[in-house]
This record gives structure tokens, sequence and C-alpha cells, in this order.
């Protein structure tokens, strides 16, 4: 049967659009149903990246069923600082049939082109802060709330589809209480005197919120030579200020700051949200804001949101510190696994783990991209 695309254009679609995986992925214990209201949010002029980005959605349907998804995103910024003329494509999912996969792709190289674009790459979000990047390696193994998930036959038909690796990255599980190593601790001490820096460490939300636009200040400075990173606008940094703090765990937000209180380094986590968005199935009511509550208070796994040093203070050993308080924290709160965000291979926070720490490597992610 043909495959008809249909352009989303209003309320009514753009909520079919959204919740197309969840029914697509239902029965996949690794699957989490994003929030929809999160994902209206970011698919709506709420989204402030929209002031600089253009965006299109399409549906696919075989008939009067959905069979798959895509966004096309241009990002004015990130194409002007990275001097390249690329369309991204994210939100992309489909039946496992690679005729619906070629078509959604072929509407965003269509688009792109429209708009003089001689690039395609994703999946992207909007920013970095957005989900981003396939799993290639260890399909089966723990997904978090600010990871994509994807089956293995998206890969092997974006790749019969000519594109390429772009980018890896590279996940990893560790046991959350393993012992902290004493020439560790005795480095660290001597760091922080040695420079003139302090560890915060907060006890109430009032006394971390100071901080929330540094934090993503700093995340600007120590990111800025990251592939395809640009610099959050004041706007976006606002809009995330509001996503994350809420769900800040405060032992686990971990800031070393200079004589000056200015922000230096950062290691943030949250507890796992995993299960509790699972059991919630993309709905805060009648009992989704219950199960993630629950999670947030009672936890033994963790996730390792955030982590970076400002470029002044880079290959100093700052970054230990900010590891072990983490680490020491874990502890205390006999959490057992500690699962980092994607790692760009090959850059100081990806080698930390591989080489410090007892880790097992969880998942490779990549970007795919083409001429078009």
């Amino acid at each position: 049967m043909e495959i008809k695309v249909k352009e989303v254009t209003n309320r009514r679609d753009l909520k079919k659009f959204i919740v197309f995986p969840n029914k697509l992925f239902k029965n996949v214990p690794t699957y989490i149903p994003p929030l929809i209201r999160d994902e209206v949010a970011l698919l709506t002029d709420k989204n402030p990246s929209l002031e600089h980005c253009s965006l299109k959605m399409w549906l696919a349907y075989r008939g009067d069923e959905i069979v798959g998804r895509v966004a096309a995103i241009i990002n004015r910024t990130v194409n002007e600082h990275w001097n390249k003329k690329a369309v991204r494509f994210g939100w992309f999912d489909f039946i496992e049939d690679f005729d619906v996969c070629n078509t959604l792709l072929d509407k965003v190289i269509e688009y792109g082109r429209e708009q003089g674009m001689t690039k395609i790459e994703g999946p992207f979000g909007f920013t970095d802060m957005d989900k981003e990047c396939w799993v290639i390696d260890g399909f089966e193994n723990y997904q978090n709330i600010s990871t994509l998930y994807n089956p293995k036959y998206y890969i092997d038909y974006i790749e019969r589809l000519g594109y390429k690796i772009e980018c890896r990255w590279q996940q990893f599980k560790m046991p959350a209480s393993q012992p902290i190593p004493e020439k560790v601790g005795r480095i660290n001490e001597l760091i922080l005197k040695r420079y003139n820096l302090k560890l915060l460490k907060f006890k109430k939300r009032s006394e971390i919120m100071p901080y929330a636009r540094k934090f993503f200040l700093t995340i600007n400075a120590s990111f800025k030579d990251l592939y395809d990173f640009v610099p959050l606008t004041d706007k976006e940094i606002d809009c995330y200020i509001k996503e994350y703090f809420p769900f800040i765990n405060l032992q686990f937000a971990n800031f070393v700051v200079d004589q000056d209180d200015n922000l230096v380094a950062f290691g943030l986590s949250i507890p796992s949200l995993t299960k509790a968005y699972q059991k919630a199935g993309g709905k805060l009511f009648p009992f989704g804001w219950y199960h993630i509550l629950k999670a947030l208070r009672k936890f033994d796994e963790i996730d390792l949101l955030l982590n970076g040093v400002h470029p002044d203070w880079q290959k100093r050993g700052v970054h230990s510190i900010y590891y072990a308080e983490m680490n020491r924290n874990a502890q205390l709160n006999k959490v057992k696994w500690a699962y980092t965000n994607p790692q760009i291979l090959g850059n100081e926070a990806e080698r930390v783990w591989e080489t410090t720490y007892d880790t097992t490597p969880l998942m490779t992610r990549a970007i795919f991209s083409k001429n078009i």
C-alpha cells in the first residue's frame, strides 16, 4: 500500500506525532515514554530555540494507520558557528519497513534542499540539551530519560541509505559505591588548597538557585569545543533551569567555585527516573506525578547527567574533586548503580570514566550524516 506523508500543522496531529513511538514500542522494556507536556513544549512556540531554528514535522501513513514520524530542524546558529549548511532530522521513528524510513528521510532532504542546505545529519534535537544520537551497540541495555531509544533496524536502514557515522559517544555503568582511593582523596585536598577552591554543599533549594545560571554559563564555556555545540541563549538557559533544577537532589549537585565564587567545575546527577517514567506512560495525571515523586525520594540508581570544567581550569585535576564527591554521596545514600550520560569518545570525561573508575561500557551511540 502507498505511503502518504502529511505535514503536522495542528494540535490534533501534533498529539499523534508525539504519542506514535509510545504505541510503536509499548512492549519494549527499555523504551521510556517522554512526558507529553514536555514534548509539546519542545515542539511548539513555547520553545525559545525556535527563535533561531526552523521546524517541520511529518507523519507517514499507510491507509489510516500511522507508520512513522520525523522532524526537520535547521539550527541557523549551529550552521553559522560551524560554517556548514545542515538540516537535522530528529523525532524520527518508524515501523520495521525500509520504504517508510526512506520516504520520511527524503522529505527532510527535500525540505533541506529547498532551504539551501547541502547536508543532512542526526538524530538531533534543537540543542545539545535535547535527546540526540542513536544506539549502535548495547541495544538491550539500560536507558535513561535524557537519551533516545532506537531498535537495531534503524541503524541497518540508515547505513543502507548511505549515511555515515560522524561522531560517537560512549555510556558507562558502574558500581556507585565503589571505594574512593586514598590517594585520590589526598590529591583532591591539595588541589582545593593550592587553587583556593571550595566544594559547595547545599542543604536548601534556595541555596543552589543563585548558581543555576552560572551552571549553564559554565556549560557554555566548557562544552564550546565539543562536536556541534553552540552556547545556549539566555532564554534557553531560563527554560532549562525550569526543566532540570526541580529534579535535582541537592546531595548530587557537586559544584566547585573559586575564591570569587565563580563556578569552575560541576557534576550533576539525578535519581534514576526510568521506571517512574515508564509507569507514568507519558502522563503526569492522574498518577504519573506520584511515580516520579516517589522515585526522586527513594532510589538505588542514579544518572550522571552533566559534568564539566571551565576551560580556564582544565588539566588541573579539578574534575577529580566532584567525581569523588559524587562517589561519596552515592555511598551515603546506599546507591547501587550509576549510569553516565553519553560522553564523546576520546574527550577528557570519557577517558576519566574509562581509566580511573570501575566501569563497564553500556552502549555506544552515534550521529549519522550524508551530503545532499
